[in-house]
């Protein structure tokens, strides 16, 4: 995870161990914990690709792919097709939303900035346009995305279908910037929609996680382009837990990380500003990433070793700011590749839950090292059907783990913590929520599951994860 500086200097780390606090190592396999299979041979003899996403976890082996170049293409190719059709984005989702024995298609040639209105602030892309690949376009003409997740690779499709976000009090996620949007569906049909067109289907395609068809378009209503002050800061855990709604109220944008066994939270404030520039520059963030997996290592199990070799090795850490446009403020690199759980909840539960599970995983899972990452996202005006953030201002704690390790022991284990508080989860994450689930949690779910019947009626757009929670 890219933190500037979150762990400075691994040599402060190996020096700690040196001095005889270090036990037997856990350090990760080697292996995979689950890998893609090898290419296979065909019936056609040729070779079948995998597919698999950002972190390898999800994979499979896909009877074709397609990349259609217009919206007529398209169409034809979702109408006549003979079994399961499933959109690819980035490939930054860890649920299973897109393995399938079907077809995989690509969006890469629905790419770029296509229209724009000044006067009205709004911006149309098309939907395979990575996130990475708006902000320069936007910012060129005076517009600025109202907000930005931390990650920017993903495809504006597969961020708005998920209810992917960014973080602050009073912004929403992205998807509820949607001016509008234009749907594919299964049947053929090209469909615009906008809170003034066709408004059921609006609220229900901008979070729909591919399953009413593929989006190819999307207008983005925006603000106007500004630079970005960033702030980090490492604060004690409990004077960060007693800051957390002073600094959300009192940021434009505002997150923090901790860490297990760590004594210290890191926040994170962006802020409009007039200054003059002083760019990131080069970021080292990734190798703090890799520090904490090393005091992890050298520490083994002995809990009280880490956290005094952790907290020698932030001892120095000092405040940074850093000016830049907008969108080279709010993303970061991940090089280091992981697995993620996320839960959205009333922001009410934030600080008590996120207290039991830092305790829980401290206790019950020494293994674990990566941060521990909190968000809050404005969901009161939030109509989408679908969105975790639906009718309610919400907070999300997302837990990660390294791409080598299982995951699961580590996600079962904490996530009754966020089931037992009403979490809706992040659609691109891990979960183990079922059609039940779901049903409960969302008001609309009826309503969508009887326009998704009519839009695919062939069910051309269910793979084996979403025929459980659709059929």
């Amino acid at each position: 995870m890219k933190r500037r500086e979150f762990i400075k200097g691994a040599s402060a780390v190996a020096a700690t161990s040196a001095a005889g606090l270090s036990v037997t190592g856990c350090a990760d396999s080697e292996s995979m914990p689950n890998p893609a299979p090898e290419a296979p041979i065909g019936p056609d003899g040729k070779r079948i690709i995998p597919w698999q996403n950002w972190s390898g976890y999800r994979h499979c082996l896909p009877s074709g792919r397609s990349a259609p170049k217009d919206e007529e293409s398209l169409a034809t190719l979702l109408k006549n097709a003979k079994s399961t059709v499933r959109p690819v984005g980035a490939g930054h989702s860890f649920s299973e939303l897109v393995p399938t024995e079907g077809q995989i298609i690509s969006l890469r040639h629905f790419n770029g900035l296509q229209s724009y209105d000044s006067d009205k602030l709004t911006a149309t892309f098309g939907a395979g346009t990575k996130l990475s690949q708006v902000g320069e376009p936007l910012n060129k003409i005076g517009q600025a995305l109202a907000n930005m997740p931390d990650v920017d690779e993903q495809t504006l499709a597969g961020a708005m279908s998920t209810g992917t976000h960014g973080t602050g009090e009073k912004l929403g996620a992205l998807h509820s910037y949607l001016a509008g949007l234009r749907l594919v569906t299964p049947t053929g049909e090209i469909i615009d929609c906008s809170r003034d067109n066709n408004a059921d289907l609006f609220d229900a395609a901008r979070v729909s996680i591919g399953s009413l068809g593929v989006i190819t378009q999307c207008t983005m209503q925006n603000v106007v382009a500004t630079k970005m002050k960033r702030r980090t800061w490492l604060m004690p855990l409990e004077q960060a837990f007693e800051e957390f709604d002073q600094n959300c109220a009192t940021n434009h944008s505002f997150e923090m990380y901790l860490a297990p066994h760590m004594s210290y939270a890191l926040g994170i404030a962006i802020n409009p500003t007039d200054e003059p520039l002083s760019p990131r520059g080069e970021d080292p963030d990734n190798n703090a990433l890799l520090d904490l997996k090393m005091a992890r290592d050298l520490t083994g199990w002995w809990p009280g070793a880490r956290r005094r070799a952790i907290d020698f090795a932030t001892s120095s850490y000092a405040t940074e700011e850093n000016v830049d446009h907008w969108y080279r403020i709010f993303p970061s690199e991940r090089a280091v590749r992981n697995n993620e759980m996320e839960y959205h909840f009333d922001r009410e539960h934030v600080i008590p839950t996120l207290k039991k599970v830092i305790t829980h995983i401290e206790k019950h899972h020494h293994e674990v090292f990566y941060p521990i990452e909190v968000r809050v996202v404005n969901g009161e005006q939030d109509n989408a059907w679908l969105s975790p953030f639906y009718k309610h201002a919400s907070a999300s704690i997302a837990i990660h783990r390294y791409f080598k390790e299982d995951p699961l022991p580590l996600f079962q284990s904490t996530e009754p913590f966020f089931k037992a508080i009403g979490g809706r989860p992040h659609w691109g994450k891990m979960n183990t929520l079922d059609k039940a689930d779901f049903a409960r949690l969302y008001p609309k779910w009826n309503e969508f599951m009887k326009l998704r019947a009519e839009l695919d009626p062939k069910g051309t757009m269910l793979n084996p994860y979403l025929r459980q929670l659709f059929s």
